[in-house]
C-alpha cells in the first residue's frame, strides 16, 4: 500500500513537472510570436499590429505570474532535490528572461508607432531586417533546446550571439552617419537605433535562456563564461 502511494505521489509529481514545461513553452511561443509581430509592425509600418504587441504582453505577464505561482507551490509541497529542484529554479529563471524579451518587443512595437508617423525611407528599414531575422532564429532555437534538453543547441545558440552583437554594432554605425549626412533625419534614426538595441538585449536574454538549460541539464552554473567556456565546462563533465 505503502508502494503504490509512494508511486502515485511520483507520477503526480512527474506530472506537475510536465505541466509547467509546457507553460514555459507556450509562453516562449507567445514571446517569439511577440517578436515576429513586432518586426513585422516595424518594417512595414503596421500601428495595427504594433498595438496588437503591446496588447498582448499582459497575457505574457500572467501566464509568467501563473508559472512562478505553481514553481513555488512545488517546492513547497514536493521539497524536490537535485535534477527535479535545478528543472524548477531553472524554470524560475526562464520564465524571466521570457517575460524580458515580450517586454523587448513592447518596445519595438512603440517605436513602430512612432516610426509609421514618419516618412518611410528607401531602403524600408531593412538595416534591422537581418538582425530580426537573426534574434528569432536564435529564440527559436532555444526554446527547441529547452523543450529537448538539448545542450548542444544550446551551446551552438549561445555562440551566435556573437554574431548579433556583432550585426547590431554594425547597424548602430551606418545608423549614426545617416544622422551625420542628414540632420533630418536624426528623430528617425533614433527610434531605429532604440529598436535594433531591443534586438540585441533579447539576443541577450536568449542567451541566457541557453544558459539556464545547461544549468538544468548539468547542474553546473555556467553563467558569466564565454561561450568557449562553456563549451569547455560540459565536456569536462562528460569526460
Amino acid at each position: 500500500m505503502v508502494t503504490n502511494q509512494s508511486q502515485h505521489i511520483s507520477q503526480q509529481f512527474e506530472k506537475e513537472l510536465q505541466d509547467i514545461r509546457s507553460q514555459v513553452l507556450a509562453m516562449g511561443g507567445m514571446v517569439e510570436q511577440q517578436v515576429q509581430n513586432a518586426m513585422e509592425a516595424l518594417m512595414n509600418g503596421d500601428a495595427d499590429l504594433a498595438r496588437a504587441v503591446i496588447a498582448s504582453d499582459e497575457d505574457v505577464n500572467k501566464l509568467e505570474i501563473q508559472i512562478d505561482e505553481e514553481c513555488i507551490q512545488i517546492i513547497a509541497k514536493r521539497q524536490p532535490t537535485a535534477s527535479d529542484l535545478r528543472l524548477v529554479t531553472g524554470i524560475l529563471k526562464t520564465i524571466t528572461d521570457l517575460e524580458r524579451i515580450g517586454d523587448e518587443s513592447v518596445r519595438i512595437a512603440r517605436m513602430a508607432l512612432n516610426l509609421s508617423e514618419k516618412d518611410r525611407p528607401k531602403k524600408n528599414y531593412r538595416e534591422l531586417s537581418a538582425l530580426g531575422t537573426q534574434v528569432r532564429s536564435n529564440l527559436s532555437n532555444a526554446l527547441d533546446a529547452f523543450a529537448r534538453f538539448d545542450v548542444e543547441t544550446a551551446l551552438l545558440v549561445a555562440k551566435e550571439d556573437r554574431d548579433v552583437d556583432a550585426e547590431y554594432e554594425s547597424i548602430v554605425r551606418q545608423l549614426v552617419t545617416y544622422m551625420m549626412e542628414d540632420p533630418r533625419s536624426i528623430t528617425r534614426v533614433i527610434d531605429m537605433i532604440w529598436s535594433a538595441r531591443s534586438l540585441e538585449r533579447i539576443g541577450d536574454h536568449v542567451h541566457n535562456v541557453c544558459e539556464h538549460v545547461i544549468y538544468l541539464v548539468e547542474g553546473k552554473d555556467v553563467r558569466h563564461l564565454s561561450a568557449e567556456k562553456m563549451e569547455e565546462v560540459v565536456k569536462a563533465r562528460k569526460e
